[in-house]
C-alpha cells in the first residue's frame, strides 16, 4: 500500500530542438522520414487492446504528394462501435478505481517516451501525413504533446489537493470521481498534440474513451496508440475507431453510458453531436459533459501607432504558417490606410523569399493543404475574390494540385468589411485585409467585434499603450486568446490555456486546470466523529 503524499511540481516546457544540419535530432528525423516513406502501414481498429480488421478500407496519402500512399486503414461499422463501448465500460471498472498517482506515472512515462524514442517517429508521421515542416511538427507532435502530458499531471495534483476545511466534531474531504461512463474524443487533423490531449486529459482523470481520429491524421494517431500501450496504458481505456464520424457519433450518443464528448473540429459537426446528445438526455446515466473547440475567424487589428514591420511579420507568420490550417490562424486584418502599403510591401518580400513543396526538403517553408476538399474550398474563395468588384487579390492566389494540394500564401484586399472572406472560415493560407480610415479606429474595432460569429483568437498592434488598452476592452469578447503586439497563434501549454467562446466552442481552455475539472464528478464526504444522540436544540434543553 502506497500512502505517500506525492506531488508533481510545475514542469518546464519541453525545449524545441533546432534541427540544424548534421545535428543528432536532424539525422534521426531524416532517417525516420526515409523509413516511413517506404512503408505502407496497415492501420487496424483497436478495441480492448485487440486489433480488428474489416473488409472496408481506405488509404492515407501525403498531402504534398497525393499519389504516395502511406497507409491503409480499416473502417468501423456499428458493430465495432458497440464493441468499443462494451470494452471501454469493462476497462472502466478497474481504471476508474486505479490510484491517480498510478495513472499519473503512466502519463509521465508517455512524456519521456515521446521526448526520446518516439520523437522522430511522431514528428516524421506528422510531417508526412499532415504535411508539416520540421519546425511545425516539432512544436506540435513533440513539444506540445509532451507539455500536455506533464502539465496535466501537475494540474491534476493541484485539483486533488483542493480540500474543504474540517468542522466541529467532523472531518470533511472531497473525492474526485471519474465520469460514470465513457468519453467520446473526436479529434482534428491539424494538431497531433490536440488529438492526444482530447483522449488523454479525460483518461488521466480516470475516464475511458472512444477515440474517433481524423482520417487525414491517422498515421501519427496510430503511432500515438503504440506509445500509450508501451507506457503501460491498460487495454480498453482508449479504443481507436477509424471511420465515419457520423456513424460513430450516432452509435456513441445512443448508449446510456455516454458521459461526455471532447471535441475539436467544425462548428456544424459539434452542433450536430450536441443535438444528438440532447435527443437522448433521458436515457443517460448522468448528464454528459460537452466540451468543444470549433471554428474561428481570427483577426489582427492594427492601430495607427503600430510598428509596420512587426505587423507584417505577424500577418505573414500568423496567416501562412502550416498553410493557415490552425484554428488560431489570422484570416482577417483591419489596418489603417496609412500603414497598409508599407506592410503589404514587407509581406510580399517575405512571400518571395519562402519556398513551397515537399516536407522532406527542409528549405520549404510552405507545404500542402490537407486534402482535395480543402484545396477546392480555398480555391473557391480566391476565385470569388478575383471576380468581385469590391475586392482584389494583391498577393499569391495560385493553386496547383497536379502533385500535391498546394496553395500559395494569398492576400485579398477589400473595401467591404463584410466581404465573404472577411466573415467565413476558410482554413487555408488566405488573409483578407480591410484598410480603414485612420480616424475611424473605434468604429472599425466595433466592426471587428461584430462581423464574425466566432470568438477564438485575435491580436492588437500598437505602440500607443493607452490606445491598445482601449482596444483590448472594446474587443473583450471577440477572442478567448488575445495577443498584444504578437501574432494570434502559438499558444503554449501552461502559459496561454487555449479556447474561445461564441461559435468557437465552450472555452474550457486546454492547457490549464479548467479542462481537467470537466472530466470529474466531485463527491463531498463528511464524517461525524461523535454522532448526536439528542434531537433537541440547545435552547430547548
Amino acid at each position: 500500500m502506497n500512502n505517500s503524499l506525492i506531488t508533481f511540481p510545475l514542469p518546464a516546457n519541453e525545449p524545441v530542438k533546432s534541427y540544424l544540419a548534421g545535428s543528432p535530432e536532424r539525422v534521426a528525423l531524416e532517417k525516420e522520414l526515409e523509413r516511413q516513406s517506404k512503408l505502407v502501414v496497415d492501420i487496424p481498429i483497436i478495441i480492448g487492446g485487440k486489433e480488428i480488421r474489416t473488409r472496408e478500407t481506405g488509404t492515407v496519402t501525403c498531402p504534398h504528394d497525393h499519389k504516395h500512399v502511406l497507409a491503409t486503414y480499416h473502417k468501423v461499422g456499428k458493430k465495432e462501435v458497440k464493441m468499443a463501448v462494451d470494452a471501454a465500460m469493462e476497462a472502466w471498472k478497474e481504471w476508474s478505481e486505479t490510484p491517480w498517482t498510478t495513472r499519473a506515472a503512466i502519463v509521465m512515462k508517455m512524456a519521456e517516451l515521446l521526448a526520446t524514442k518516439y520523437r522522430p517517429i511522431l514528428n516524421a508521421a506528422t510531417m508526412l501525413g499532415q504535411s508539416k515542416n520540421i519546425y511545425q511538427a516539432e512544436i506540435d507532435s513533440a513539444c506540445e504533446t509532451i507539455d500536455f502530458f506533464r502539465y496535466n499531471v501537475h494540474y491534476a495534483s493541484k485539483i486533488y489537493a483542493m480540500q474543504p476545511k474540517d468542522g466541529l466534531m467532523h472531518l470533511n474531504h472531497m473525492e474526485y470521481r471519474p465520469l460514470e461512463g465513457f468519453v467520446l474524443a473526436v479529434t482534428p487533423f491539424n494538431f497531433t498534440s490536440i488529438a492526444s490531449n482530447l483522449c488523454m486529459t479525460p483518461v488521466l482523470m480516470g475516464n475511458v474513451a472512444l477515440w474517433k481520429p481524423s482520417t487525414t491524421a491517422l498515421l501519427s494517431n496510430y503511432y500515438l496508440m503504440q506509445l500509450y500501450k508501451e507506457a503501460g496504458l491498460p487495454d480498453g481505456v482508449i479504443n481507436f475507431l477509424p471511420g465515419s464520424g457520423a456513424l460513430i457519433g450516432e452509435v456513441a450518443t445512443q448508449s446510456k453510458h455516454f458521459a461526455g464528448i471532447h471535441f475539436t473540429g467544425s462548428t456544424s459537426t459539434f452542433n450536430a453531436l450536441w443535438r444528438q446528445a440532447g435527443e437522448h438526455l433521458g436515457e443517460y446515466v448522468s448528464y454528459p459533459r460537452i466540451v468543444g473547440e470549433t471554428g474561428g475567424k481570427d483577426f489582427i487589428f492594427v492601430h495607427p501607432s503600430a510598428d509596420p514591420k512587426a505587423v507584417a511579420t505577424a500577418a505573414f507568420c500568423g496567416a501562412f504558417e502550416f498553410q493557415g490550417q490552425k484554428c488560431s490562424a489570422a484570416s482577417r486584418m483591419y489596418i489603417p490606410k496609412s500603414l497598409w502599403k508599407e506592410v503589404l510591401t514587407d509581406v510580399k518580400k517575405m512571400a518571395k523569399e519562402v519556398k513551397m513543396g515537399d516536407v522532406k526538403d527542409a528549405k520549404n517553408y510552405i507545404n500542402a493543404v490537407i486534402d482535395e476538399a480543402s484545396f477546392d474550398k480555398i480555391k473557391s474563395y480566391i476565385d470569388f475574390a478575383e471576380k468581385a468588384k469590391d475586392a482584389k487579390v494583391v498577393m499569391g492566389g495560385k493553386c496547383d494540385k497536379k502533385k500535391g494540394w498546394f496553395v500559395e500564401p494569398t492576400i485579398i484586399e477589400t473595401t467591404n468589411p463584410h466581404f465573404k472572406s472577411m466573415e467565413e472560415e476558410i482554413f487555408g493560407p488566405v488573409l483578407t485585409v480591410y484598410p480603414y480610415d485612420d480616424k475611424k479606429v473605434e468604429e472599425t474595432a466595433e466592426l471587428c467585434n461584430t462581423t464574425s460569429p466566432y470568438g477564438l483568437t485575435g491580436a492588437v498592434f500598437g505602440r500607443d499603450r493607452m490606445a491598445v488598452e482601449k482596444l483590448t476592452n472594446l474587443l473583450r469578447y471577440a477572442a478567448g486568446n488575445f495577443y498584444i503586439n504578437d501574432k494570434p497563434t502559438g499558444a503554449v501549454v501552461g502559459m496561454q490555456p487555449f479556447g474561445g467562446a461564441r461559435a468557437s466552442g465552450t472555452n474550457d481552455k486546454a492547457g490549464g486546470e479548467f479542462n481537467l475539472i470537466r472530466w470529474m464528478v466531485p463527491r463531498a464526504i463528511k464524517e461525524t466523529l461523535v454522532s448526536p444522540t439528542d434531537y433537541r436544540y440547545t435552547y430547548m434543553k
